[in-house]
């Protein structure tokens, strides 16, 4: 059964340490010997700039995974291939992985729309505007002040509709996600669960959940612990019922998932690594059809790119 995983760090392990390989790392919870072995089909891979890293060389930085990606993922091994778009996919033969470039925070651009669309010509298909913190384009949710988007910060949602590639809400302040539905084509949120089950910050409350699925957007019910269980631990249990939640607002349609394998150093139970799906499939299979499988895990997020 085909996976698509909305986000991932392992660019960031591999830039932080040099010697990592993506073959079969035993420190990355994604290496492309699992990916094989669990029917990966789609996986986003995102640049993540570290808040230690100075303003003036975030850019740089930004260019270095780049080049890991290319030299270390998609050059290395025959069977991943570059994907942008819904064309992209559907043109893999069956044995090919798709790779997909995100850009998690807005940072490295500073106010540089070119720099934003430099990134975009390297290959990034999806933009999540903020971290927790906040930069030129708005708030992460996480800072105090809670703005939302600024002049620039909408210049750049405008230049993503018009490239059409998705605005990733994920960790964006809450004001900036209202900002964001008013004016985003194709709005997602890569990583994020439901904040009625847990009221950790990063999820959404289920006005917002609502207001995606108005807008026809994606969210990625995310493995991270502390956003699954207010107890800080969870299994894969917790992970159905942020499902079940979304299902109950009626985004049976929205859900996908967005691993944060390798940004996470604790992993839900039964979830350490990617080959791990596995058990997740198993107990989906126990509560939903086959094809609401088949959509949560693929087919949703496939259907949700811009053509």
């Amino acid at each position: 059964m085909n996976i698509f995983d909305a986000h991932c760090d392992v660019l960031l392990k591999m830039w932080l340490n040099p010697s990592i390989s993506f073959k079969n790392d035993k420190s990355l919870h994604i290496t492309y010997e699992q990916m094989i072995a669990t029917k990966s089909k789609i996986q986003c891979f995102a640049i993540y700039i570290p808040e230690s890293v100075s303003n003036i060389d975030k850019f740089d930085v930004a260019l270095e995974m780049i080049d890991i990606f290319y030299n270390q993922i998609i050059a290395k091994y025959d069977h991943i291939k570059l994907v942008k778009t819904k064309k992209d996919i559907n043109t893999l033969n069956r044995n090919e992985i798709g790779a997909m470039l995100t850009l998690e925070g807005c940072d490295c651009i500073g106010w540089s729309i070119t720099r934003l669309k430099t990134l975009l010509q390297l290959g990034v298909s999806s933009v999540g505007l903020t971290w927790n913190y906040g930069n030129t384009v708005a708030d992460g949710i996480l800072e105090e002040r809670g703005a939302g988007l600024s002049s620039f910060g909408k210049e750049v949602v405008r230049t993503l509709n018009d490239q059409k590639v998705w605005t990733d809400v994920s960790h964006l302040s809450e004001h900036g996600f209202w900002d964001v539905m008013a004016l985003a084509d194709y709005p997602i949120a890569s990583h994020s669960n439901c904040y009625k089950l847990c009221d950790h910050p990063r999820n959404l409350h289920n006005n917002q959940i609502k207001a995606m699925i108005e807008k026809d957007g994606m969210i990625g019910v995310t493995f991270v612990p502390q956003f699954l269980s207010v107890h800080g631990h969870a299994g894969i249990a917790d992970i159905l019922l942020h499902i079940e939640h979304l299902c109950s607002l009626g985004g049976a349609k929205n859900i996908g998932f967005g691993s944060d394998f390798d940004g996470i150093s604790t992993t839900v139970r039964g979830m350490g690594s990617f080959k791990c799906y596995m058990h997740l499939i198993e107990e989906l299979h126990k509560y939903y059809s086959d094809e609401l499988v088949r959509s949560f895990l693929y087919q949703n997020f496939v259907e949700h790119l811009p053509e």
